[in-house]
């Protein structure tokens, strides 16, 4: 009996007299109107917001990380700093190593006298072609010696303890006349480039104007 009631209700409804509804149509039309309300709430406006709020929330993600590195990078600054001095004594010495244009011709000197000291023939020291380099040359020599077993070996100790870098590459040895043994190597030495050299390497690397227009 009850639901016939509020059935009849909503029986003969019409939008031209809202205001004198029965109270059940009324109240349904309310929550309509309410539901309708929420739903386009969200589409229109919440929803947006939501997206918003994931973007700030994973900024705010980033944000940490970046500080807490920051904070990480500030708290060992003191040891970062000391490595980079150590860093950069370190380069220093290697170049002093190498030398300067104006040297070479006494680097290749020291490196014929260490033959020399140990009681070795030179057969051929040949310096050959000089490869530049972005900010060195390459100058590599071609060397034949002859001798004893242990001054062969007390050579190449020489070289290597030279105050300026020079490597042996490309070594063989082999049975000479005599009992003699024989070693055939290429010596690399390195030096700086001079200001002309360093000039001449930057324009090589600009691209070439195309004609004036």
């Amino acid at each position: 009996m009850a639901s016939r009631d509020l059935l009849s209700q909503f029986q003969g409804l019409t939008l031209d007299n809202v205001g004198g509804w029965p109270m059940a149509p009324r109240v349904a039309l309310w929550l309509f109107v309410i539901a309708a309300c929420a739903v386009g709430g969200w589409f229109g406006l919440w929803s947006g917001q939501k997206d918003q709020l994931e973007q700030l929330a994973a900024e705010e993600v980033k944000l940490k990380d970046e500080y807490k590195s920051k904070l990480q990078q500030a708290i060992n600054l003191d040891e970062l700093r000391k490595q980079r001095e150590q860093v950069s004594q370190y380069v220093l010495t290697l170049e002093k190593q190498l030398p300067s244009k104006s040297e070479m011709d006494a680097l290749l000197s020291d490196i014929n006298q260490a033959g020399v000291g140990r009681g070795l023939d030179f057969e051929l020291f040949r310096p050959g072609q000089t490869n530049v380099r972005e900010y060195y040359a390459e100058l590599p020599i071609t060397v034949k010696v002859s001798g004893k077993y242990h001054d062969l070996g007390a050579f190449a100790s020489d070289i290597a303890n030279l105050p300026r870098i020079v490597t042996l590459n490309n070594m063989s040895i082999g049975v000479g006349k005599g009992g003699q043994l024989n070693l055939d190597a290429t010596a690399k030495t390195y030096r700086y480039l001079d200001q002309d050299e360093i000039a001449a390497q930057r324009k090589a690397k600009q691209p070439a104007k195309g004609p004036a227009k």
